[in-house]
């Protein structure tokens, strides 16, 4: 049985949802704590460990490395190279869609085989919609609002959410 018939609602796999989460702690670990930026340790506490696969996903491709002298993770140069690729392929997408509806905007990129869902998401983490997430629901009107993040990132709501922009 796979996955998606284990989780029949789940709008995306397992390993796309890591793939999300991980370019979402990336962006977090590299602002600074002044603008929503993280540390993040090497042992997670209980609020962060729906993370622990997100960070083993992140070390086996290599974009994060343990720092046991500082005890946290950081990001490795492969992952800033990364996180620059995706900073630049949310940039373009930006600049080429804004001025778009958004259902013109979907059939283009469909129209152009692009992953639409990653679109969207990419769309959200750049321009900062996705930074707070309880914020991000709040402003969708969900009740009750998943107040530990690292849940809501790793879970299918989330996700789920984002769907709904598509249809």
């Amino acid at each position: 049985m796979d996955e998606l018939e284990t989780r029949p609602k789940a709008v995306v796999t397992d390993e796309q949802r890591l793939t999300y989460a991980g370019m979402y702690v990336l962006k977090k670990m590299d602002l600074s704590p002044e603008d929503g930026g993280m540390v993040f340790p090497l042992v997670m506490p209980s609020e962060l460990t729906p993370l622990d696969e997100v960070f083993q996903e992140l070390l086996i491709a290599g974009l994060v490395e343990m720092n046991h002298r500082k005890n946290r993770y950081q990001l490795t140069k492969q992952g800033l190279e990364y996180l620059g690729s995706l900073i630049d392929e949310a940039a373009a997408l930006v600049e080429e869609f804004e001025e778009e509806e958004l259902a013109d905007a979907i059939a283009e990129l469909r129209a152009r085989n692009l992953d639409v869902f990653r679109a969207r998401f990419l769309w959200g983490w750049y321009d900062g919609e996705l930074d707070d997430l309880a914020l991000f629901q709040q402003r969708r009107g969900i009740s009750p609002i998943e107040t530990l993040w690292a849940y809501y990132l790793t879970g299918d709501e989330l996700y789920e959410h984002l769907a709904r922009d598509l249809k």
